[in-house]
């Protein structure tokens, strides 16, 4: 990693170590998901002017009225989304790209991750500073992530970074068996959830109270 991927200050290493020592303290303790967040240097994803306060516990503005979620969010949903280890997470959809530091942590527990954002020019951006990573293991597609990407599922995971109200059955149709979405769910009062497909059907869980932008449908191009 260069050093301008390193950072320094507060956008060093030993910054993200801290980070991760707070999201142990705060109940993150999957450590696979602990060490993908500790590599990836998150202030590379915030605009330049932000890049001081990229490690703190908030979610920040990303342009385009999206926000870059909390790290504990990350942490909380990305162990969701590997369910103590026991999900094999070969291939994972992501609907909402967004600035891109989701994708590159999910992209450090799962061999493959398709990626769905609906607006181009964020996209464009997103695309450019993954590569400049060095992340390959990546699918971005700009598309209404309402639908999925069914030509590319089964998937063992789907994770949803926006709320909506209910999940669409295009989108539990595209979760392998045995696999596991993560989304947060509501209207004036959002909560993270979990659905597990089992033998016996769609099993969903209520957790924690959150606060995510919705989902909206159809593309932007500009």
């Amino acid at each position: 990693m260069s050093v301008r991927h390193s950072g320094i200050g507060m956008t060093s290493l030993r910054t993200r170590v801290r980070m991760v020592e707070r999201l142990r303290e705060q109940g993150i303790k999957d450590e696979v998901v602990l060490a993908a967040m500790g590599f990836i240097p998150r202030h590379l994803f915030v605009e330049a002017a932000l890049a001081s306060r990229a490690y703190e516990d908030v979610a920040l503005p990303i342009n385009y009225g999206q926000t870059i979620s909390s790290p504990w969010i990350v942490g909380r949903m990305t162990e969701l989304l590997r369910n103590g280890g026991s999900n094999s997470l070969r291939k994972i959809l992501e609907i909402g790209t967004g600035c891109g530091y989701q994708t590159a942590v999910l992209a450090k527990i799962a061999s493959e991750v398709y990626s769905i954002e609906r607006i181009g020019p964020l996209l464009t951006r997103t695309r450019i500073r993954l590569r400049e990573l060095g992340i390959l293991n990546i699918h971005l597609k700009h598309a209404d992530g309402m639908r999925g990407l069914p030509e590319a599922g089964l998937f063992d995971g789907i994770m949803m970074t926006a709320v909506i109200p209910e999940i669409p059955e295009t989108l539990l149709e595209q979760l392998a068996m045995g696999g596991r979405m993560v989304f947060p769910k509501g209207n004036r009062k959002q909560y993270l959830c979990v659905i597990d497909h089992t033998t016996e059907g769609f099993v969903e869980t209520i957790l924690d109270e959150v606060m995510f932008v919705p989902i909206l449908p159809g593309t932007i191009n500009r």
